[in-house]
């Protein structure tokens, strides 16, 4: 019971605001809100991090920073996916499949481990989509490629891809948590939780208080090991964790930061 508690307050709260939850706009605003929240710190610190050399040492690739129109051409087109692509998507589902949700949150052990199986089913998933399009050379020129414009990552970056992918991965993401029954609110927790990845994944930067530093044995890859493959291209396809890349010998050993 106690357990439950932890997040009842919190779900509470969010079903008194029954009719925004509902609404077919909620999905779509929650999602590009979450991901420029996240990018924004990257963003200034891109801004300022190369006149301060304190922060400039935490940088992957030193000697590359994004430009201000490649920022405007990333906010461009993660608008334009968000708006032609994902939105009609979200209207769609919500005429279909009209949302209801349960009086009781979920238990907080559950939540985290209901989170933890939909991060790593979206990680295997990933690993598949991300090597076959690099293994299948149409694949690639015409879907995978335009993910690959930068081999300098910045955090903008993540959503840099064209419909396809943004649709597809999208998918991933939104089907797991039906998959595997977890309850309303851990599917928003996984949301936030796999967007923070994505976007720390795309960051170029490498932080003492990093994910990758604090899950051990290096299970988890992070920036450096997403940065690595757009560098190299040939290694390092799954987006967060290391054992889908160890076992089928993509695995990039040499760290890509520039000191």
């Amino acid at each position: 019971m106690q357990d439950t508690l932890v997040l009842q307050n919190t779900w509470d709260v969010m079903r008194a605001n029954d009719n925004l939850l509902k609404s077919p706009f909620f999905p779509v605003l929650f999602s590009f809100t979450v991901y420029m929240a996240f990018c924004l710190p990257f963003v200034l610190l891109d801004v300022f991090s190369p006149k301060l050399t304190f922060l400039r040492k935490y940088k992957i690739q030193q000697q590359n920073y994004p430009t201000w129109a490649m920022i405007r051409i990333c906010i461009i087109q993660t608008v334009y996916n968000h708006i032609v692509f994902i939105f009609p998507l979200t209207v769609a589902h919500w005429y279909w499949r009209p949302v209801s949700y349960p009086v009781q949150a979920p238990g907080l052990v559950k939540a985290l481990l209901d989170i933890l199986a939909c991060l790593l089913l979206f990680d295997f998933q990933n690993f598949v989509w991300h090597l076959v399009h690099h293994k299948v050379p149409w694949l690639y020129k015409n879907f995978h490629k335009v993910h690959h414009k930068h081999t300098s990552t910045f955090a903008l970056t993540t959503e840099h891809s064209g419909a396809w992918e943004t649709l597809s991965l999208g998918f991933f993401a939104a089907i797991n948590p039906l998959l595997l029954n977890c309850h309303p609110l851990t599917e928003m927790l996984f949301f936030v939780v796999n967007i923070w990845l994505s976007v720390e994944d795309h960051s170029g930067y490498d932080f003492p208080w990093s994910t990758h530093r604090l899950v051990p044995f290096g299970f988890f890859g992070g920036a450096p090991h997403h940065d690595g493959h757009h560098l190299k291209f040939k290694f390092n396809y799954a987006p967060y964790f290391t054992h889908w890349d160890r076992l089928f010998g993509t695995l990039l050993k040499t760290s890509v930061k520039e000191n």
